[in-house]
């Protein structure tokens, strides 16, 4: 084989791992969003992981809420209003279909890279961003009903109070 041809099939074969690496780690639905149990005004699905309850008049629960305050706040930057994609970032509200809660814990964490010749895809990493950390779940659970198409576009036309939880919560994760 000669080397100019060896090259491009390298090259050919790392820009196809490094787009595996970067797609979504478990290409399978997300599961049931139903809450299957509760915990101090928090939501959890049959899996354990955190939901949303929206009520018919519209109200969602605080954790929904705050996501929403918390994403539009920092993340919105790059994913677009209510996680609806730019041109910096994917549409999130797709990207929740098929990546469960400890995939996207890990990208939150941990940040995702894939440069080479053909995109330069780069999430950086929020592990030591309070901001984003003390309300990653509060961030998941409004992404999942955006993705679910439970909640619509914009501010949620009401929300359940503040949970005592949730402020001694968030007293010990930010600090004084």
């Amino acid at each position: 084989m000669s080397k100019p041809l060896r090259v491009t099939l390298l090259a050919i074969a790392a820009s196809a791992a490094a787009a595996s690496a970067f797609a979504a780690p478990d290409a399978a639905p997300v599961g049931d969003p139903k809450v299957a149990t509760t915990q101090d005004g928090k939501y959890f699905d049959a899996a354990g992981n955190p939901t949303y309850k929206i009520a018919p008049n519209g109200q969602v629960d605080w954790y929904t809420f705050s996501g929403y305050r918390r994403f539009n706040g920092t993340c919105e930057t790059c994913h677009g209003f209510d996680g609806s994609g730019s041109s910096f970032a994917p549409d999130l509200t797709q990207s929740l279909k098929t990546i469960g809660y400890d995939d996207f814990q890990k990208i939150v964490i941990n940040g995702k890279q894939s440069v080479n010749t053909a995109e330069s895809l780069v999430m950086p990493a929020f592990g030591d961003n309070k901001n984003v950390m003390c309300y990653l779940d509060d961030i998941y659970v409004y992404l999942r009903a955006r993705s679910d198409g439970a909640l619509g576009s914009g501010r949620p036309p009401s929300n359940e109070a503040k949970p005592k939880t949730a402020i001694a919560n968030e007293n010990d994760c930010m600090g004084p």
